[in-house]
């Protein structure tokens, strides 16, 4: 296992850890986020790092072959000098040349595999931050949602269909009261007459009216006579 995927398993169990006593989810997701998003930077340097050793030894290599190939001709140029010592010298140094050019070559494709195996887990990285980035949206509008439900729930339950039909009955209660007390009102500022005063003043003026027709037919009957 690399060192990245341990380092993200860690703060995934913390995560999960976290999560079954966190208030809110989505501060803790934002969180987490950001240490993976400081865990990729982290794992981008360290492969830039391992780059650049590896392009230092790729260089080394190439300094160490040409040295080697520099020293075998001149160690030809000697003996055609006749100068056998010196080309004795020359074959030692391209030897030594030739063994640092084996180590640097070792090195670099050492290099080169660990190169590719952060670049894999870096990979691996940026496509789980991706997944857990859109997972976290995805979260974030359950706990808006679900926040909205318990709000309009809570609200229901504060509203009981018995509470509110009785707050109604004493709003009725009170408004009937009230008509009660201007009805009162005006029949004690004479605005209004009741039902039997009306009543006596039609049975009265009725009447009046016999009394004049009966007056009227007397007139009538003296004028025959």
């Amino acid at each position: 296992m690399g060192l990245f995927k341990r380092v993200s398993d860690n703060i995934r169990a913390n995560l999960n850890a976290l999560l079954d006593k966190a208030e809110d989810p989505e501060k803790l997701l934002d969180q987490y986020l950001r240490d993976m998003e400081e865990d990729i930077a982290d794992a981008e340097s360290a492969v830039a790092r391992q780059l650049a050793v590896a392009w230092k030894f790729k260089a080394q290599l190439k300094d160490a072959l040409a040295a080697a190939e520099k020293r075998e001709a001149q160690a030809l140029e000697a003996l055609k000098r006749e100068r056998e010592d010196l080309a004795r010298k020359a074959l030692e140094d391209k030897r030594i040349q030739k063994a640092k050019a084996d180590d640097y070559h070792q090195q670099f494709d050492n290099c080169n595999v660990m190169v590719e195996e952060l670049r894999t887990e870096l990979q691996e990285m940026k496509k789980e931050y991706e997944k857990l980035r859109l997972k976290r949206d995805t979260l974030s509008a359950r706990v808006q949602s679900a926040k909205a439900q318990k709000e309009i729930y809570g609200f229901a339950n504060g509203l009981k269909p018995d509470s509110a039909r009785r707050n109604f009955e004493r709003m009725e209660e009170k408004v009937l009261h009230l008509e009660a007390e201007a009805q009162v009102a005006r029949e004690l500022s004479g605005k209004e007459k009741s039902l039997d005063q009306e009543l006596e003043a039609l049975g009265y003026q009725d009447d009046e009216i016999d009394l004049e027709l009966a007056k009227l037919k007397k007139s009538l009957t003296k004028a025959f006579e």
